[in-house]
């Protein structure tokens, strides 16, 4: 076995233990955080009937999107099967540098809504900012806590509608891709490591001063904050912020691997952490969850 490789370790257990297997959720369940994963009127169907089966009353569906993008998604998903979806739009990152954007984008915000919206999200920052495309310059980025967002979040904080937001990533996507890692190779996607970006604890501090600057605007933290490996330091969080919530999604080995302390953790702010999944559709990743 010397010359085999991790990757192509699967290994028979021998362990004989009594199994539970839990096919469906006792009760109606809601999926906080996932994705627009089917794109067919079939797939979408199939999607509802796989819910059904699991338990699972109502997905939101974090699209990201705006314009005529989110209005296909609102004609997809909410016209047919009403109760079943939620969707959140996405915002306009669209010449953040006019004077007019931020009337713009709140007005796109308060458009989509019309349409049937109830959030906004995923709403996703690791350093390089909000725009898509080129990376700019650190100075030229639209970052959540820029005063040219202002209006958006207000318009959130009226409309009564949560972000979902993630900021950073897991704390070793900025150490190097080596023996080290803390995070397995198919992860290293999200690596930033190298990259022209801010330090993860700056991600935060950046997250934070966002939090402090629009205490009406409910905020989502995605991923349990991307703080899932240090639970106490979460909880400090959600304790200055009152009106912040945090989703659990795709972080299931965080609280896999420290079971009693997630677990009081879990416990404690049971009204403030959101289950989510972001993994998918299949009937298997329900079933793990």
């Amino acid at each position: 076995m010397d010359s085999l490789l991790l990757k192509d370790w699967k290994p028979d257990s021998s362990l004989v233990v009594p199994v539970t297997n839990v096919p469906k959720a006792k009760f109606r369940a809601i999926d906080a955080h996932s994705h627009t994963y089917a794109n067919t009127p079939g797939e979408i169907a199939q999607w509802v009937r796989t819910m059904d089966e699991v338990g699972v009353e109502t997905t939101v569906v974090l699209t990201g999107a705006t314009g005529e993008r989110f209005d296909k998604l609102a004609e997809q998903f909410l016209k047919p099967y009403p109760g079943r979806f939620q969707l959140y739009c996405g915002i306009d990152t669209t010449n953040i540098e006019a004077p007019d954007y931020p009337e713009r984008a709140a007005a796109e915000l308060a458009r989509c809504y019309k349409v049937g919206a109830r959030g906004v999200g995923e709403v996703v920052d690791k350093g390089s900012g909000l725009s898509r495309g080129a990376l700019l310059p650190r100075d030229k980025r639209l970052h959540p806590d820029d005063a040219r967002l202002d209006l958006f979040w207000e318009k959130c904080a009226e409309l009564k509608i949560p972000v979902s937001l993630h900021m950073a990533d897991h704390p070793s996507a900025w150490r190097p891709p080596d023996s080290h890692q803390e995070r397995t190779p198919n992860y290293q996607q999200y690596n930033q490591y190298g990259r022209d970006v801010p330090a993860y604890e700056e991600m935060l501090a950046l997250r934070d001063r966002t939090l402090e600057r629009h205490p009406r605007t409910r905020f989502i933290l995605c991923h349990l904050g991307n703080q899932g490996n240090d639970l106490a330091s979460a909880a400090k969080l959600l304790d200055k912020f009152p009106g912040v919530y945090m989703d659990i999604s795709a972080r299931a080995y965080e609280v896999g691997r420290q079971p009693r302390f997630a677990a009081q953790f879990l416990t404690k702010y049971k009204d403030r952490v959101l289950w989510g999944t972001d993994q998918g559709l299949s009937l298997e990743m329900y079933h793990a969850w």
